[in-house]
């Protein structure tokens, strides 16, 4: 998808300035599709990238193109900085979308299937069972399908049931009486979540290989036993995308309480997207249609399993999947059994998922057991109960230490794993607070009091990503341990500020939103410009996962008329044009797909080339970040890690040629084709040679 429009250089407008934000997020999730199809991928790390792209995409119908309907309900024909209404977004969304769907499946079907079977990993049909395997999957059906459907007949007395958001359903039509005498001719069946979507053959009955059969054709195969006496004459699979975004009031007494509440509604939301089978009838598509208040635009036609993000893709095949590794240890924690030693000798950076996590686990393990630990204060936005985080802090609480937790409850999806969170260190002794309501506490931080000889030391983790162990393995992220002084008393005061109450906080070295990041950054913006006008170098590099701030975009593009070089990495959302004469010849915007989510958020400014300002941060380019988020900026200043985080985390990436797309100032994202002579490199492989095992 591209979002073109022509631009003439003499006259750029308002509008010709910018991308379209929402058109901008998927055109990043077709950067993600195409990875299906990439070769450097092995073959079910492909599968996985077709998964990844259903998933996307069903995120961004239920909170991207959910919003954009609620603003067309309120009549709202307000033209965004791009210059297009919300009628003329979703028009483009929905000419995208519904190639990209086309394309996904085609791609399945054509491509990753037959590739898969050649593998001997099937997906079969009803049509393609053997005799015995049609017993075995009837005996299925009986034992363990039947007994927990529940077929709903559609008639006064029956009617449309609600349908949860994004569940497997089937419409069943039917010819018969049933023993009421009623002739009823539609019934729904919803799939109970409970249910495996995909159920492996026996391998008695598969001579030991990997042959599955989707809940989906069970079900259709028996369906009629679900009516005695009827025969079902049709059966179809149909799933319905529903408003996953929540609303909450400025005002609320109880913010745990009022999200319990909430979640229940986003299952039942505003119907946004309705997927159907090709096989399906129209008159059956238009009865879905009129039942959902859904328009004809709004319907998406699947060659096959319309469920496809829960297609299974974790086959033992490990010549079928990335080459596994394992994460370093930095020497200087090797070297050191007490992580507090380690600490106090010198800054430490972690690169995951290059280097391990699991140094911050053991900053949080020997903490919780250390007796001269007095306190230990964290931010969660996303950890899960079952993470040794949370672990380590209820531990930490009962042994006696004061233990403080800010969770952000409303971090989107994961808001009743948070819930559970905070009733874990509750029960455990902690003091447990949810940040500042109206702003979300994003930022990334473990700030851990020691008494050491009459005197309090302060140990502090700053990071860029979440404190989840498993995002650790798969997203690219920096996280610092440091005792500097400054650092650690900012962190301190950060931590008063989203307990309790009082100004501002005057930090001496982090850069926090929503009060000084932004002024701070376009201030940056505004030396490189002099430096620039002074004949001094002047350069800036951004790696972050958006970019949409308006002022941030208008101020690198007076970078760029000032001679400023300026290269930005940018994994999804970029509003920016780069490359128009006259207005951003100077910048360039490439964008990282490959093995791992890039989530790394460094910002480089050149500083006249005497000493490179380099910071790490865990807020993106955006409007919420900025203004509506709590989060942490912090500056990298040992010039050993400095230059580390420029090489590796900057100009390697700068470098790439096999996993980089390149944005035109036309809105078209390009895959960069490296030259024949060219020296392939790729930044992730580069690192995972370089840092792990």
């Amino acid at each position: 998808m591209n979002q073109q429009v022509d631009i003439h250089p003499e006259t750029y407008t308002f509008n010709n300035r910018y991308i379209n934000r929402e058109l901008s997020i998927l055109d990043f999730h077709l950067r993600v599709l195409e990875q299906a199809v990439d070769p450097l991928h092995p073959l079910l790390e492909r599968l996985n990238f077709l998964l990844i792209f259903s998933r996307n995409l069903d995120e961004f119908f239920e909170i991207r193109v959910a919003g954009l309907l609620q603003q067309l309900s309120f009549s709202n024909e307000s033209r965004t900085p791009d210059g297009l209404t919300p009628a003329e977004v979703l028009a483009q969304i929905s000419q995208t979308a519904h190639a990209a769907i086309e394309r996904q499946y085609r791609i399945l079907n054509e491509e990753i299937l037959p590739q898969l079977a050649e593998e001997d990993i099937r997906f079969l049909r009803r049509d393609e069972l053997t005799e015995e395997q049609a017993v075995w999957v009837k005996q299925y059906f009986h034992e363990q399908v039947l007994p927990v459907l529940t077929p709903i007949s559609l008639d006064p007395a029956h009617p449309f049931p609600r349908l949860v958001n994004k569940s497997l359903n089937f419409i069943v039509t039917l010819e018969g009486k049933d023993a009421f005498g009623r002739q009823i001719n539609l019934a729904v069946v919803p799939a109970p979540r409970s249910l495996p979507r995909v159920v492996r053959l026996p391998d008695e009955l598969t001579n030991g290989h990997d042959h599955h059969v989707m809940l989906s054709a069970i079900i259709h195969e028996h369906v009629s036993d679900l009516f005695p006496g009827m025969t079902a004459t049709g059966c179809y699979q149909f799933r319905v995308t529903r408003n996953a975004d929540m609303e909450l009031d400025e005002d609320v007494e109880d913010l745990a309480k009022a999200l319990k509440g909430e979640l229940n509604s986003r299952r039942f939301g505003r119907a946004v997207r309705l997927e159907v089978t090709q096989n399906c009838p129209e008159q059956i598509i238009t009865y879905l249609l009129n039942r959902f208040r859904l328009k004809p635009a709004q319907l998406y036609k699947v060659d096959g399993p319309v469920n496809l993000a829960r297609l299974i893709s974790n086959f033992n095949r490990p010549h079928l999947k990335y080459k596994p590794f394992i994460p370093a240890i930095p020497n200087v924690l090797q070297k050191s059994e007490n992580i507090f030693e380690a600490m106090k000798k010198q800054d430490i950076l972690l690169h995951h998922p290059f280097e391990s996590f699991a140094p911050v686990i053991t900053l949080l393990h020997q903490a919780a057991n250390d007796p001269q630990v007095l306190a230990i204060k964290q931010t969660l936005y996303r950890s899960g109960p079952d993470s040794e985080i949370v672990k380590l802090l209820a531990e930490a609480a009962r042994n006696g230490k004061e233990v403080t937790a800010v969770i952000e409850l409303r971090a989107r999806f994961d808001e009743e794993s948070n819930i559970a969170v905070a009733n874990i260190l509750q029960e455990a002794g902690a003091v447990v607070v949810y940040g500042i309501v109206g702003y979300k506490t994003h930022a990334k931080m473990i700030l851990v009091v020691r008494r050491e000889q009459d005197k309090l030391h302060r140990y502090v983790h700053l990071g860029t990503g979440n404190y989840h162990a498993g995002n650790a393995r798969m997203y690219t992220d920096y996280g610092l341990l440091t005792t500097d002084k400054a650092l650690s008393e900012d962190v301190h005061k950060i931590f008063q500020e989203l307990t309790g109450m009082g100004k501002m906080a005057k930090l001496k070295k982090l850069l926090h939103a929503p009060f000084t990041l932004h002024s701070q950054l376009l201030s940056f913006i505004e030396d490189e410009i002099k430096n620039a006008r002074a004949g001094k170098p002047a350069h800036i590099i951004v790696k972050v996962n958006a970019l949409t701030e308006q002022q941030l975009i208008d101020g690198l593009y007076r970078a760029s008329q000032e001679g400023v070089k300026i290269d930005l990495i940018i994994r999804s959302i970029c509003c920016l044009r780069p490359q128009l004469p006259g207005l951003s010849d100077n910048i360039t915007v490439r964008s990282i797909v490959g093995r791992f989510l890039e989530h790394t958020r460094v910002f480089y400014f050149a500083n006249a080339g005497a000493e490179p300002r380099v910071y790490c941060s865990s807020a993106d380019w955006m409007d919420r970040n900025l203004f509506s988020r709590v989060e942490a900026c912090f500056p990298i200043e040992d010039a050993s890690l400095k230059k580390r985080i420029i090489q590796q985390g900057l100009l390697n990436y700068l470098g790439d040629n096999q996993q980089v797309w390149i944005l035109k100032g036309n809105g078209e994202w390009k895959r960069l084709v490296a030259d024949e002579n060219e020296q392939p490199h790729m930044a992730q492989q580069i690192l995972l040679d370089k840092l792990s095992r």
